[in-house]
């Protein structure tokens, strides 16, 4: 139990951290890098201590064990408008939000045997987050209609100065499980969570925010929140096991430096989860796993409210905005009309030799963001749907192994209207996003 000493010390980094990971919309494509080389299949295995962020039943059967890594993350986000002011082009731009580029991510997961049915663990992970940083000064603030005489740059959305957003999350998971039978496990994850957030650049906004001085540019805010992860696992036969997981949504505190932007005064839930999973051993060298994730970006408001609620009368130039759907006004008051993604992930693990073993895996999301939700997400370009991975295992001398993982998200565009409620800016915005990581953790079972 003495590593837990040094958990405090981790679960610092990571709040410290840009963590910013946009994969299956904004959660990570898989937590602990085995399963990140198989594509983020996790629910039925039972290699590693990630079990509280992928299914806490899995600990009873990981023995006593230790896993710590970081992974590099490069997301490429680009956003674009054409056709504007009514075909003339006055307010067409085409930017990258890349000015901050790399992220690292630490990770973490310890598990110990009180008895040989019961274990002990934590699992401390980002959970995901977004970050978008788009230089300012490619528009005329005059052209945009904001009352101000031409001359002076904005940025894409109108707004004064560079614009984005940056999100992390993070998760510390206690985990207990208990094999109820010598084959079969539940277990259970309390998750404590810790959310940091920031956007700036968004001042073209106030007309229709209900508190425009808590809308942008106010700096980090920061919230943290609780809920739970219960898990089952079962060797059906000794080749093939299966396993289901559910999250519950996690209530965070409200943002205050953001409650003119977030609906309901500020509030950023992370949202209710579930997977089902299994995993064959085709042959002694060869195990294949395939997992079912749900997540409800719906069921968060200011994630799942449309971003083109009528009801807010605007109060041009600073507002503030008069109605219950202007920005942090209410429940149900603008969003960014993300959808519910349903998430297929596959995985190949290859025991090349007693030293080796090879992974390969596939992950296809849904994409959260519609057509009618574009200008919104320039923001949050979470589009990417199809990430190829690749990984292996290396064992070492005293026990210890080496595990890297790669993860190429393919390029994706989604378009639609130009749809600012404030100003009508005209014409067909397009955001594109594509991703790259690399990862490498030690491990070490006892």
């Amino acid at each position: 139990m003495r590593y837990f000493a040094g958990l405090g010390v981790l679960a610092l980094a990571l709040c410290g951290s840009n963590a910013a990971y946009a994969t299956d919309g904004y959660f990570s494509h898989g937590y602990g890098m085995k399963a990140s080389g198989m594509g983020g299949a996790a629910t039925a295995m039972a290699d590693d201590a990630f079990g509280g962020a992928n299914n806490p039943a899995t600990m009873a059967f990981v023995g006593d064990r230790i896993d710590a890594g970081i992974t590099w993350f490069r997301p490429d986000r680009h956003a674009q408008r054409a056709g504007s002011a009514g075909g003339t082009g006055a307010l067409d731009a085409s930017v990258d939000g890349n000015d901050t580029t790399n992220f690292l991510i630490p990770e973490f997961g310890y598990n110990h045997m009180m008895r040989p049915d019961l274990s002990l663990g934590v699992t401390v992970y980002g959970n995901g987050g977004m970050n978008t940083d788009y230089p300012g000064g490619q528009l005329d603030q005059g052209v945009c209609g904001r009352g101000a005489p031409n001359g002076v740059k904005v940025n894409m959305l109108c707004g004064p100065g560079n614009l984005g957003v940056d999100l992390s999350q993070l998760i510390i998971a206690p985990t207990l499980a208990y094999k109820v039978a010598p084959n079969q496990s539940i277990g259970v994850a309390p998750l404590l969570a810790y959310q940091r957030f920031k956007a700036y650049g968004l001042g073209a906004f106030a007309a229709i925010s209900s508190d425009p001085a808590n809308l942008t540019n106010n700096g980090y805010d920061s919230s943290w929140g609780a809920g739970v992860r219960i898990g089952y696992y079962g060797q059906v036969t000794p080749t093939v096991s299966v396993g289901a997981a559910y999250s519950t949504k996690i209530s965070m505190g409200t943002l205050d430096k953001y409650k003119g932007l977030f609906a309901g005064g500020g509030s950023f839930d992370i949202p209710e989860n579930y997977s089902i999973g299994i995993a064959v051993k085709a042959t002694p060298a060869v195990t294949i796993a395939a997992d079912y994730q749900r997540i409800n970006y719906s069921k968060v408001n200011s994630v799942g409210n449309p971003s083109t609620v009528a009801g807010c009368m605007p109060a041009p130039p600073f507002g503030p905005g008069v109605g219950s759907a202007c920005l942090g006004a209410s429940s149900s008051s603008i969003g960014f009309g993300w959808q519910d993604v349903n998430v297929i992930k596959f995985g190949v693990a290859y025991q090349y030799s007693p030293k080796l073993t090879l992974r390969a895996g596939y992950n296809h999301t849904d994409n959260p963001v519609q057509t009618s939700d574009v200008t919104f997400n320039i923001l949050a370009p979470g589009v990417v749907q199809d990430h190829l991975t690749l990984g292996f295992t290396y064992g070492l001398q005293g026990g210890s192994e080496i595990t890297m993982a790669y993860m190429h998200a393919f390029k994706k565009s989604v378009s639609g209207p130009a749809n600012n409620p404030y100003f009508n800016v005209g014409g067909t915005e397009t955001l594109t996003m594509s991703e790259d990581s690399l990862g490498i953790a030690w491990g070490r079972s006892f």
